[in-house]
């Protein structure tokens, strides 16, 4: 079925939730592909979307070995063996301490509590690493790299009487550099919206000027150039970051925050105490990293890593954004883009 491309309707409904038969009953406010606001609030529900269904919806299809199954689904549950794993590991290094002597059982859940942490910080810090690339690009270009949308899938009745069926998917309209979502960026007319404003505001951004005849045109190459450096950027950056984030689990002020660490919300005093704490321990680990321990190179590997991090962040916005600002020779000096004639 061909769906519409330019009606973009904001209003998003983000529940997972489904009937007996595990279906999405049709929505007619959200009945096509349609462009989500890239919002920190938006990311987390999406998460929280797609989590939910790996570990239930998904996995039960796969299971009946339903015809709507698809890559999309088996993807998504690539975070279920990540979690399982995640806390294996952390198992691994905890719940044997039972076993040992009073001293060998402190000293063992000192390095079982920290290799905990350094699981936690590992993700924590190669996921939020990304943001350190893609909120600059944003910045300067106007092209957001992380820009989500809901896919709306037509799924084939399981039962005579199944009618109007859809599941929702959530993708990045940069998901693909060969084919990207340029539909999506398009304004709705009907709204009073202009076709290329988006495309406008990217062309402004890059320096190739204003009221362009075909802006969107005139940026599809730039952006997926973009695309394709601000990638090799993240896919850098984010490793070293998650390496700075184990490495900062293991400094010796997290013992504080593990002598008094607790879940428990409903004891809120406990609670908020552990948190403060947590806050403290996080800035004196931090501090403790960069000034190292030991001599030689021992003592500044902290702030090599550190420091290589942050470079790899600022030199991959750089590389990025460098080229694409620049007008290309040949329009300055053969096509005014602003004008219909050719110059001299």
């Amino acid at each position: 079925m061909i769906l519409p491309v330019n009606n973009i309707k904001h209003n998003i409904n983000f529940s997972a939730g489904s009937n007996e038969k595990e279906k999405k009953s049709f929505n007619s406010d959200y009945d096509h592909d349609t462009l989500l606001p890239s919002t920190t609030l938006t990311n987390i529900r999406i998460g929280m979307d797609k989590l939910t269904n790996a570990f239930t919806l998904y996995p039960a299809k796969g299971l009946k070995g339903s015809k709507n199954a698809n890559f999309y689904e088996f993807l998504t549950m690539g975070t279920v063996p990540y979690i399982i794993g995640s806390l294996g590991l952390m198992a691994v290094f905890n719940f044997a301490n039972k076993f040992f002597s009073p001293f060998d059982k402190v000293q063992a859940s000192k390095i079982g509590q920290k290799m905990a942490l350094g699981v936690v910080l590992y993700g924590v810090f190669k996921s939020l690493s990304k943001q350190l690339i893609s909120r600059p690009v944003n910045m300067l270009t106007g092209v957001d790299t992380d820009q989500p949308y809901a896919k709306v899938n037509y799924e084939l009745p399981d039962h005579i009487n199944d009618t109007d069926i859809t599941s929702i998917e959530y993708h990045k309209v940069f998901e693909s550099v060969e084919f990207p979502r340029w539909d999506l960026l398009y304004g709705d007319e009907t709204k009073g919206e202009k076709r290329n404003f988006r495309y406008d505001k990217i062309a402004k951004k890059l320096n190739m000027g204003d009221n362009l005849n075909d802006s969107d045109q005139e940026t599809k190459p730039r952006i997926k150039e973009i695309i394709v450096k601000s990638n090799l950027a993240k896919s850098i950056s984010s490793y070293l970051w998650a390496a700075t984030g184990v490495a900062l689990a293991f400094q010796q002020p997290w013992e504080e925050y593990f002598k008094v660490m607790t879940f428990k919300f409903w004891k809120p005093k406990e609670f908020l105490k552990s948190l403060k704490i947590f806050g403290r321990s996080f800035v004196n680990s931090a501090k403790n990293l960069y000034k190292g321990d030991g001599r030689g190179i021992a003592k500044h590997a902290g702030k090599i890593l550190l420091g290589v991090a942050a470079l790899s962040s600022i030199f991959g916005v750089i590389n990025t954004v460098a080229g694409v600002k620049k007008s290309p020779k040949s329009n300055s000096k053969v096509i005014n883009p602003n004008e219909k004639h050719v110059v001299s």
